[in-house]
């Protein structure tokens, strides 16, 4: 796992996304490790990796060095981008292999930013559904089956199941955007402060429950997006 330096945040943009991608491609073509999972979150990202002609920590030191470079340009700043050493553990068994990468996928869906693992842009979620080209999907479908039609059928509801997965031993402490939180508004309905402040007292607060029960929200976030009192907010669901 890779983190922003202060929890920084490291992909601005979808472009700075697809960079990082662009960058993975680049030195797995050249140092050929094999991946099996990814994904993006704005301040830090997942990878499931098994080194090839180098070291994982070259690799990482590669594909970090280059962003890096390429973001400091871009954004015309200079100095570190990522915190300290990235942070990694072996996967010693097919079973905790399977775990890895469920957390990986479901990484988007538990911090609130996606309803589903089929929903976000930024998750190797996609290459298994429709392979791609920097995923090495064969190994987790031929541990399953040598049926590729159910494998891939066993593999969507794991990938799904509910669980309490914490690789690493480590929760990342999200926070969302305004903007962000006003998307997930707006995909409840709410286009606007008005059409919410309109609302009944028991249908506005169960909209404002939702977004408290959102994983890096706050109160005074909540406040300052929707127009409603921090006292207000603070009391729904206590």
């Amino acid at each position: 796992m890779l983190r922003g330096i202060n929890q920084q945040t490291i992909f601005e943009e979808d472009e700075d996304k697809l960079k990082f991608l662009e960058t993975l491609k680049k030195y797995k073509k050249i140092t050929g490790f094999e991946l099996y999972g990814y994904c993006l979150m704005d301040n830090h990202v997942h990878l499931l990796i098994k080194e090839g002609e180098e070291a994982i920590a070259n690799v990482i030191k590669r594909v970090s060095s280059s962003y890096v470079y390429w973001y400091n340009m871009k954004y015309q700043r200079v100095g570190h981008l990522f915190q300290e050493r990235f942070k990694s553990e072996n996967v010693e068994d097919d079973r905790y292999f399977f775990t890895a990468l469920r957390y990986i996928h479901q990484n988007p869906l538990k911090a609130g930013l996606a309803k589903d693992i089929f929903t976000s842009m930024w998750t190797s979620m996609n290459e298994y559904m429709r392979k791609g080209e920097l995923v090495d999907i064969d190994r987790a479908f031929n541990q399953i089956s040598s049926d590729r039609k159910a494998a891939l059928k066993w593999f969507i509801h794991y990938m799904q199941e509910s669980n309490k997965d914490q690789c690493l031993e480590y929760k990342v402490r999200f926070r969302l955007s305004d903007n962000q939180v006003r998307i997930y508004l707006h995909e409840m309905g709410i286009s606007n402060n008005s059409l919410l402040q309109r609302m009944d007292r028991e249908n506005r607060d169960a909209v404002l429950l939702q977004i408290k029960k959102l994983e890096g929200v706050t109160i005074r976030q909540i406040s300052r997006i929707t127009g409603i009192s921090k006292s207000v907010i603070d009391r729904i669901g206590t």
